[in-house]
């Protein structure tokens, strides 16, 4: 019998699952080949013979069978025709067995990394909030406001040079005119103290925290967070095996006197002081010396985060903490993802003189250094003075978005919630009243596609208070306030 005669049936028996019928076609025959239904060097009839054989158009067959070629199921011999190819394409190797769904395989935990499998559960609260276009999402800017037509026309002039560029820019620590950029305009508008080769390029500020940890931090090394504060930093810290400590927050940002009442050899503390996450305050001059007095005494490394001091509405930005050091114990970082968009993945830190080395070391065999065009792109977008205008552009949005947020929350929901005083920022903490409980709220919210937050999320201790978290910036003052009148008929 030959080879033709004995694969006939198979063509004439199949059957094709809903679907576009080019796309069954080419998985049922990748199926049969991988089941060993198909042998290899098993001859394929014409695409003519097949679209009769199945019943379906000739277009639809060829399209199948294209693809197949092109990943190298079948081969093609001049004069002969089309056969199953004698080798598997190295993409299939490993490919899982019928019936074996990814969720019914299982492993014994203690092959896992204990401190990683500590954090999952920020990991899984995180994945709920991954639509950021919801209304009162935490975390994101303006991206209704983001100079798409002048990015492009920077990206183009970078592009059209990018032949020449191109491998000449793989420093770990990024790209040295977007380094010297970055230097500059924290001088003078943050009032940090650094020079071009302190600044270190990185993926925003949460792998900035990940190669500080590398970098400073061993199994069972202490740290202070401010509680309230941002898990972000704690899955960090906890990632590489560090002890996370909470110490207390109020109006005047992180209390230093109740972290060294209780946890008096920290190996780092992180803080927030321009803008404390979530509660917003300001951290005050005489807890910031002392502070820096108490670090250089004990050899404390500080992380400073200031991820939000260009959103403050009622005054200028605050001096950093880093610029008030006299001892060399801050590492400064900041990010531009909150002027930006959420996806713009760059940021910097500034490094301790003398401790470049060991940070860019831990930049290094993170991911070797960051991309090359969108660097490239910023330094102009800072260089030619757009960076400073879209700063003074989406402040005054965003103020008038916040206080449309709180005109909105007074007419609706004043017996609910009572809105936290803060000058910065791009989001508020609401704490409820009436017995409403935060997770609740979140719920319900959640329901009607709202990202709203509770604030226990960020406890790593019960609250004092209930609370939630509403941003404002990405949306119009007529949105926020439909939004919040929607809200009022939730809870």
């Amino acid at each position: 019998m030959s080879t033709k005669k004995a694969i006939a049936p198979f063509f004439q028996d199949l059957l094709l699952k809903d679907g576009i019928i080019k796309d069954q076609v080419y998985s049922a025959i990748r199926n049969a080949i991988l089941d060993g239904v198909l042998m290899a060097g098993a001859r394929i009839p014409s695409s003519r013979a097949l679209a009769e054989m199945m019943a379906i158009s000739r277009n639809s067959v060829i399209a199948g069978l294209h693809r197949l070629l092109d990943e190298g199921y079948l081969e093609t011999r001049k004069g002969s025709g089309t056969f199953v190819a004698q080798s598997i394409p190295e993409s299939a190797i490993g490919v899982c067995q019928p019936g074996i769904s990814p969720e019914s395989r299982h492993f014994s935990t203690d092959q896992l990394n204990a401190d990683i499998t500590a954090v999952s559960p920020l990991w899984i609260e995180s994945q709920k909030d991954n639509k950021n276009h919801r209304l009162f999402t935490v975390g994101v800017g303006c991206t209704d406001l983001f100079p798409h037509a002048l990015w492009g026309r920077l990206l183009g002039r970078v592009w059209r040079q990018s032949k020449r560029e191109l491998g000449l820019h793989t420093h770990p620590g990024g790209y040295k005119p977007l380094r010297r950029a970055i230097s500059a305009y924290i001088k003078t508008t943050r009032g940090v103290h650094c020079h071009e080769d302190q600044v270190i390029i990185v993926n925003g500020i949460q792998q900035a925290l990940n190669i500080t940890a590398k970098a400073l931090l061993s199994p069972g090394s202490e740290v202070w967070l401010d509680d309230p504060g941002y898990n972000g930093a704690r899955g960090a810290f906890t990632a590489g095996g560090a002890v996370v400590r909470p110490v207390r927050v109020d109006t005047d940002g992180i209390d230093i006197n109740d972290g060294i009442a209780h946890y008096s050899t920290p190996r780092l503390v992180y803080t927030a002081p321009s803008h404390q996450f979530p509660l917003g305050g300001t951290l005050s001059l005489s807890r910031r010396l002392a502070l820096l007095e108490w670090a250089h005494v004990n050899q404390t490394w500080i992380f400073e985060d200031d991820y939000n001091s260009e959103f403050r509405y009622a005054t200028r930005s605050v001096q950093a903490l880093q610029g008030l050091d006299k001892y060399n114990r801050v590492i400064y970082s900041g990010t531009f993802s909150k002027m930006m968009y959420p996806e713009f993945r760059l940021g910097f830190l500034v490094a301790p003189a003398g401790l470049q080395d060991y940070l860019l070391n831990a930049k290094y065999i993170s991911d070797v250094c960051t991309g090359y065009l969108e660097q490239a792109v910023l330094a102009r977008f800072i260089e030619e003075g757009h960076y400073a205008s879209h700063v003074r552009r989406i402040r005054k949005k965003c103020y008038e978005r916040k206080m449309a947020l709180i005109a909105a929350i007074d007419e609706y929901l004043a017996h609910k919630m009572i809105v936290h005083p803060s000058d910065s920022g791009i989001h508020l903490v609401c704490w409820l009243q009436n017995g409403l409980k935060g997770k609740e709220v979140e719920a319900k919210a959640r329901q009607h596609g709202m990202g709203i937050q509770s604030l226990d999320r960020y406890c790593q201790r019960p609250p004092a208070k209930e609370g939630i978290l509403l941003g404002f910036a990405n949306h119009s003052p007529d949105v926020l306030r439909q939004g919040i009148r929607q809200l009022a008929q939730i809870i």
